[in-house]
């Protein structure tokens, strides 16, 4: 089985697929079959972006023909909603794209997957990056720090005993995550 995980951007969209070994739940042995990140030009408009990640992700569902796709769900900070507003664009395209290829769908909250690869569910990106490192004995930790986000909603994925079709997004909570 191969899962995909997807950290949503307007900028840069990280993607890391995973090939699981067994069926998903703890102790499951995975290894990365491809990881990257999108990188969308700044100074295009936001529709010419969205039209272009919805491009470039369709293109990698085909290559990599994932069973599964974990998205992060979006969150706000109360410092940056505008951030919230436009991020919501970029999950909106990949999620359309997600249903329009019939594949299972995983939404996970940004501090359920950094407690599931750090044990700490408001870890920095850094942290990410070294859990996602030694999880899959890398020489360096993954960059961008996108790329690590995206393994880790892979692997977070992964490791849940049970799937649904549709994971209805819960209420965000009060943790005002800011990554």
């Amino acid at each position: 089985m191969v899962i995909l995980g997807v950290d949503p951007g307007l900028r840069f969209t990280g993607y890391g697929a995973l090939k699981l070994s067994g069926p998903p739940g703890p102790g499951v042995s995975v290894s990365i079959v491809e990881a990257g990140v999108f990188k969308l030009p700044p100074k295009a408009s936001i529709s010419d972006r969205l039209v272009e990640l919805a491009t470039d992700f369709g293109e990698l569902l085909g290559r990599v023909q994932p069973q599964a796709v974990a998205v992060e769900m979006l969150y706000a900070h109360y410092k940056h909603p505008v951030t919230a507003i436009i991020m919501g664009h970029a999950r909106g395209v990949l999620l359309h794209t997600i249903r329009k290829h019939n594949l299972r769908l995983v939404e996970l909250r940004p501090t359920e997957v950094k407690k599931s690869v750090t044990g700490h569910g408001h870890a920095a990106k850094p942290q990410i990056q070294a859990a996602v490192q030694a999880e899959f004995r890398l020489a360096q930790p993954p960059e961008p720090p996108d790329i690590a986000d995206a393994l880790a909603i892979a692997l977070c994925a992964s490791r849940r005993a049970a799937w649904a079709e549709d994971m209805p997004p819960e209420l965000p909570d009060d943790d005002h995550d800011t990554d």
